[in-house]
């Protein structure tokens, strides 16, 4: 799965302005309606899944980055957004490091292995130092849209 597929260009955040993790899940997820990749008239259902998950155990994994996730009905298809934080958020990773990078994952609840391969393809990428450090560096969606690019042809090389 690449990155490309997934990842909607519309819903790329290169500078979140919330200080709090419940702040930047909502942003996030403000960012995936407004590009209408997910139901507005599902906004705050999506929201509370997606913390309710973050209270099960903090997706923030260390090395400066998240991936909260959720499975839910109201998505047909795998969708993700990218948000960057410059001043970090504590997301209670795992290295107690603050979070700069978030990859936001909605994925159908009837496709598990679709979430399985979503997860797979943002880790393989947020788990290469190198990417991980451009993509904190990115100060634009086209910015971080090449990233993503280049990261899926590497993948594919």
């Amino acid at each position: 799965m690449k990155l490309r597929e997934i990842v909607v260009e519309k819903a790329i955040v290169p500078g979140l302005s919330g200080l709090k993790r419940d702040e930047v899940l909502a942003e996030l997820l403000d960012a995936m309606v407004t590009a209408e990749a997910a139901p507005a008239a599902h906004r705050d259902t999506l929201l509370k899944g997606i913390i309710a998950r973050e209270r099960r155990g903090s997706t923030g994994f260390g090395h400066g980055v998240a991936v909260p996730h959720v499975k839910t009905t109201e998505v047909p298809s795998i969708r993700v957004a990218v948000g960057i934080s410059e001043t970090g958020i504590d997301f209670g990773a795992l290295d107690k490091q603050p979070v700069h990078s978030v990859f936001l994952l909605l994925s159908p609840e009837s496709r598990p292995e679709e979430h399985i391969d979503a997860m797979e393809a943002i880790f393989a990428n947020l788990s290469r130092d190198q990417f991980r450090r451009f993509l904190r560096q990115a100060s634009s969606a086209e910015d971080i849209l090449t990233l993503l690019e280049e990261a899926d042809a590497a993948q594919a090389g």
